[in-house]
């Protein structure tokens, strides 16, 4: 009796302690109640407080500096200040733009970032278009986060395991190559799409396929997403598009299955119609800017590229276990091995250490189905395979190269490593997967486990727990350099235009290209992977200038005047150009503020 009546009164204490334990967490009791009743305002939020952070110091001085270099930044943001003001004053010239004059067309000569241009119609002139490429390379952080998140909490993760997955993927270490490529790291979009039309058509990884959780407003807006996904450019997008179709035909055969065997259709009339309105528009934009791109090659069959560029652009193996110098955990330490990659911003392909960890748990060790876990590994190692290119020991045919020979507008990807986003976004799943299932598990096991207070356990499995999730923040940090854009000359403002800007071609032609966000005056200017042959025309007969023969060309070519900038003409065809004597040629020359302005007027 004794010792029963012992063990009754151990018992009682034990509960006892378990509910003073449970009074005196009132805040983290709290904290559930917020999570769970505001979870998507909470992740919104913290997402933009989370991208301010890791991409610091972006808002530092937003108005004069850009991350990573003075080039692709500066394009792409003259690119959005363009396509504002043309929406606004001239959208039938669209694609004509200010810059290659006279070339019609202009806008498409490389990637576009279109579907930016609604933002572009707020402000004017460069210091805005500056400010709003800085906000953008905020947000496009932020939206990558989110949409992470919600593709993975729609897949069936635990809010910590979506959290992981959300910033392994939006800030993995090989983004920070691409830290000027706007066009590159615009993805949220294909993660968003995601997450919606898997929850408007009720599909899961972790609970499969449940016809009552069909919501066609969902599949609708997931369809939407995914075509402004689309105008952010093809360098991405083309892939997204062949995958959203690999989808749409894998889906089609699942549900034909179903509908055969069970006599009924999968899914209602309603979410059929939100499927091929919702891929009309999908198809549409695509179709649209496939047009456009295709224009050019029609009007410069140079623009063309031939599968040499795939494969001198495909990174090694050992690349995706580099990280980019902009890594502040690994990018001193990846020093050596980066010296060894051809051409590092396209070949230096780390998903993450601490990623590819949890992604290889995950497929042992998740929350999710066997056969789903087994189809994204497949599909890892699809991806990793594609990313490598021509450098497989059967140069990437099949592979790669298979899809650049046959697929419509795949030979236009020349760098197969830029595939490590597919990579990525699958072992954030796996990774999700892994997470959460210690997140199941914990709270299962912190009741019970003897040996600590209460209060203790629950303590030290949630600091435990955090653990994944400071691993990929630390390998999120990065150290991204943010150079200062070049001034704006004062001689542009008052230069008639077409106005040529010399030196021309190089480092300087992007900057030139942000200038004309002043107004936007026509200029012959602008840098792409071809080199059309009025420009090529222009740079050469300017070589001498001023001189009779190149004044006189200039002229023959439209151009009122010409605008020298003397800090940047050594080791130029122009250099000495200030020096050069200017009389009985017609022309007038005037110094302002450390640049030069020539009127051929």
């Amino acid at each position: 009796m004794s010792a029963v009546g012992g063990r009754t009164a151990t018992v009682g204490d034990e509960r006892v302690a378990d509910e003073g334990a449970r009074r005196s967490m009132p805040a983290a009791g709290a904290l559930r109640r917020v999570w769970a009743r505001r979870e998507w305002i909470l992740v919104v939020l913290g997402g933009l407080a989370l991208a301010v952070a890791l991409t610091w110091p972006t808002m530092r001085d937003p108005r004069h500096t850009v991350p990573g270099d003075i080039g692709d930044p500066a394009m792409f943001a003259w690119q959005i200040a363009w396509a504002g003001q043309a929406l606004l004053h001239n959208p039938m010239h669209l694609w004509d733009s200010n810059t290659f004059y006279p070339e019609p067309h202009s806008l498409a000569f490389t990637d576009t970032v279109l579907g930016y241009a609604p933002l572009g119609m707020i402000g004017s002139g460069m210091d805005d278009a500056v400010l709003r490429y800085n906000i953008l390379y905020v947000l496009l952080h932020a939206l990558a986060f989110v949409g992470a998140y919600a593709l993975t909490r729609q897949l069936g993760a635990h809010p910590l395991g979506a959290l992981v997955a959300g910033v392994a993927w939006a800030y993995a270490p090989w983004r920070l190559a691409h830290a000027g490529h706007l066009n590159v790291l615009s993805t949220g979009g294909i993660a968003l799409a995601l997450a919606m039309l898997a929850r408007g058509h009720g599909w899961s990884l972790r609970r499969g396929h449940r016809p009552e959780k069909h919501r066609p407003g969902w599949a609708l807006a997931g369809w939407l997403v995914a075509a402004w996904q689309i105008t952010l450019g093809l360098a991405i997008g083309l892939a997204f598009a062949y995958v959203m179709i690999a989808i749409c035909l894998i889906a089609a055969a699942c549900y034909g299955w179903v509908w055969w065997r069970r006599g009924r259709p999968a899914f209602g009339r309603r979410l059929l119609i939100a499927d091929l309105v919702g891929g009309a528009v999908f198809g549409g934009a695509t179709l649209y800017l496939g047009i456009a791109f295709s224009r050019v090659v029609e009007l410069h069959p140079q623009a063309d590229r031939s599968l040499a560029w795939t494969e001198m652009y495909s990174p090694p193996w050992r690349g995706l276990f580099v990280a980019p110098e902009g890594s502040w955990l690994w990018g001193e330490r990846h020093t050596t091995a980066r010296a060894d990659l051809f051409w590092p911003p396209e070949m230096a392909l780390l998903p993450g250490v601490a990623l590819i960890a949890l992604a290889t748990m995950g497929v042992f060790f998740s929350v999710f189905r066997l056969r789903h876990r087994v189809l994204l590994t497949l599909g890892v190692a699809v991806t990793a395979v594609l990313a490598l290119g021509a450098t497989l020991p059967w140069g990437g045919d099949p592979g790669y190269l298979t899809l650049s020979k046959h697929l419509p507008g795949w030979a236009a990807l020349r760098t197969s490593g830029r595939m490590v986003l597919w990579l990525s976004l699958l072992m954030a799943v796996l990774a999700a997967g892994a997470v959460s299932a210690f997140a199941v598990r914990a709270r299962a096991f912190a009741p019970w486990r003897p040996g600590l207070p209460a209060r203790g356990k629950f303590v030290v499995i949630r600091l435990v727990l955090l653990v994944p999730l400071v691993l990929v923040i630390a390998e999120s940090v990065n150290k991204t350099e943010h150079p200062e854009v070049p001034r704006y000359p004062a001689a542009m403002a008052v230069a008639p235009e077409p106005t040529l800007v010399l030196p021309s071609g190089g480092t300087l032609e992007m900057p030139i290209m942000l200038w004309t966000t002043n107004g936007f005056p026509r200029v012959p200017n602008g840098i792409v992977t071809f080199e059309p042959e009025s420009q090529k025309r222009i740079r050469a007969s300017s070589a001498t200038f001023p001189d009779a023969a190149s004044v006189a060309a200039l002229r023959a070519e439209g151009i009122k005047s010409v605008v020298v900038m003397p800090g940047w003409l050594g080791d130029t065809p122009w250099q000495g150009l200030p020096d050069r004597p200017i009389d009985g040629l017609g022309i007038t020359r005037q110094d302002i503020d450390g640049s030069i302005l020539y009127r051929l007027e």
